[in-house]
């Protein structure tokens, strides 16, 4: 599951709506919202934001924390590290093979690490 899928299912939740009932208010596929929420499609459309956000009557901050999440959601990321150290491409490739086996509290502790160097720079 991503973020935003989790966040998606938790409106969905709150305002007592199934994925199907969802769906064809907004004009897509239970298939399509089940997939985003489990988290095996990518980042959901611009669009397919505003239909949410006009569905569940979400406006300025809360529409604004929804995108983030989007943003944020993409289940297959690519990494590009041509050009950097080589350090930097090491450090891509274990991450991409220990992160099915970090603990929770280690990718917490990972996210606080990476924020905080980029609110540095």
């Amino acid at each position: 599951m991503t973020p935003f899928g989790e966040a998606l299912r938790e409106l969905r939740r709150q305002k007592g709506v199934s994925q199907q009932e969802m769906a064809v208010a907004i004009g897509v596929s239970a298939a399509y919202l089940s997939a985003l929420e489990h988290g095996r499609r990518g980042r959901p459309s611009f669009d397919f934001l505003q239909r949410v956000c006009g569905y569940f009557n979400i406006i300025w901050d809360e529409a604004e924390e929804l995108f983030r999440l989007a943003e944020g959601s993409d289940p297959k990321v690519t990494v590009d590290t041509a050009g950097l150290p080589p350090a930097y491409t090491a450090l891509a490739n274990l991450l991409a093979r220990k992160i099915r086996h970090l603990e929770p509290d280690m990718v917490e502790e990972l996210t606080k690490l990476l924020e905080k160097a980029s609110n540095r720079g």
